[in-house]
């Protein structure tokens, strides 16, 4: 590196400090109120910024040895702290960070030595505008694009993408970094520019990657929610079509019971015709049907899948105390409900059982909703991660109700109980 003084240190210390967290907060979902958040970023930073100044001051050489590296270990540990997304999340952002850090500092020192003989103040003046470009583009182009990605990179991140990550950061860096290997050649300078090259290429690459992943992921899902609205309507259908076969019976029956009715009168039989009436009143009240519950959504879901299951001799008990308004939309109930009830119809065919049941609790307690659905099913149900997955690989049903469920802080629990396969729901209603 270049030296200098305690102020020149100082200097780009401070510069170094507001582009790593700058950067990581301009991406980030801070898990405490912008402005306080703001405020801790701010204090963090100065102390920073002194503490590396003084630093600089006591051991020259072991800063110039450790310093870059180690401000990867302390700012990602205080950024992670201040994050609300995963740690996944926030080990990515605070890699990036590094690496743009790393790149400025390559530019200045290099252009600074290759064209003005290590002149000082061309060096923080390229690291200025290095830094300022970067800050720049990725408010106005690169954060946009981060935080409509940010749920999919949650959903598809994992350990081994972060060590992938972190794998081309440390070793572009150890390269780059590596004391005796700081002395200026052009060699030198191409061999660590292209290092870092191939860093930002791999994780330009991996951020497309798991967004495109997610991406597709999502529309799967969303491409299985549109098949189960379809299946909910063609069931609709269906019972409109009997309803109205239903009423044409009817008005076909009524012509006979007027008949009937006048013949009685005509005879003067009061106590028949009222004994009749009594037995045509009977009867309509057994064909009437009683609704599951008040709401329409829910009861229509659940209509559907128990006349299906009914079709199957499946037999279904329901005990649905849900109003009729509720803050949760008609298609996470289909999301939710559908794939539950759908699941438990495939798990007691599946079964090879002789008797095949489906209970099914909901119930609204407080602020929460409680779903409960226990139905019978096969041995040997086998589970990744507390979900269920069969031998031809996990469906997106169960990751359909996890990921309804967590829209509304929601918990989900699925597992076998005497023998019996049981899905658990709570969803989160008070702020929703």
């Amino acid at each position: 590196m270049l030296g200098g003084s305690f102020w020149i240190a100082m200097l780009r210390n401070g510069m170094s400090i507001i582009l790593m967290l700058s950067f990581f907060l301009m991406l980030d979902r801070p898990r405490l109120p912008m402005k306080k958040a703001i405020c801790c970023y701010v204090v963090f930073g100065i102390v920073s910024l002194f503490g590396y100044s003084a630093w600089y001051l006591l051991a020259q050489k072991s800063f110039v040895r450790i310093a870059p590296l180690s401000s990867l270990l302390v700012v990602g540990v205080f950024c992670s702290l201040m994050s609300g997304d995963v740690l996944y999340l926030s080990l990515y952002k605070i890699g990036a960070a590094f690496y743009l850090f790393s790149i400025g500092a390559f530019v200045g020192v290099d252009v600074a030595r290759w064209w003005f003989d290590g002149n000082l103040w061309i060096d923080i003046l390229v690291r200025f505008l290095c830094f300022t470009v970067i800050l720049f583009l990725t408010w106005k182009k690169f954060r946009k694009q981060f935080q409509d990605g940010v749920d999919f990179l949650i959903e598809e991140m994992d350990l081994y993408s972060i060590l992938t990550l972190f794998f081309s950061v440390f070793l572009g860096a150890i390269m780059a970094y590596w004391p005796n290997l700081q002395s200026f050649s052009v060699f030198n300078m191409v061999r660590a520019f292209l290092i870092l090259a191939m860093a930002g290429v791999l994780q330009y690459t991996i951020l497309h990657l798991y967004i495109h992943l997610g991406r597709e992921h999502h529309f799967q899902t969303e491409k299985e929610l549109l098949e189960l609205n379809e299946q909910l309507l063609r069931s609709q259908l269906e019972l409109v079509r009997e309803s109205e076969k239903e009423s044409a019976r009817i008005r076909h029956d009524a012509r006979h019971h007027i008949l009937l009715i006048k013949e009685y009168i005509g005879k003067g039989d009061m106590a028949h015709l009222l004994s009749y009436l009594d037995q045509y009143g009977e009867d309509m009240e057994s064909r009437r049907v009683s609704p599951i519950c008040a709401n329409p959504a829910v009861n229509s879901i659940l209509s559907a899948y128990a006349r299906q299951a009914g079709s199957k001799n499946i037999q279904v008990s329901m005990d649905v105390g849900v109003p009729q308004k509720l803050p949760i939309r008609d298609i996470d109930w289909v999301a939710i409900l559908a794939n539950m009830f759908e699941n438990a119809i495939h798990g007691c065919i599946n079964s090879g059982r002789f008797m095949q049941e489906i209970d099914i609790y909901i119930a609204k307690k407080g602020n929460k909703i409680i779903i409960q659905c226990s139905n019978t099913c096969a041995e040997g149900i086998k589970f990744y991660n507390g979900v269920p997955r069969s031998g031809k690989g996990e469906g997106l049903g169960m990751s359909s109700i996890v990921k309804t469920a967590s829209r509304y802080s929601g918990e989900t629990d699925f597992g076998i109980e005497d023998g019996r396969f049981v899905t658990r729901i709570l969803l989160n209603i008070s702020g929703s």
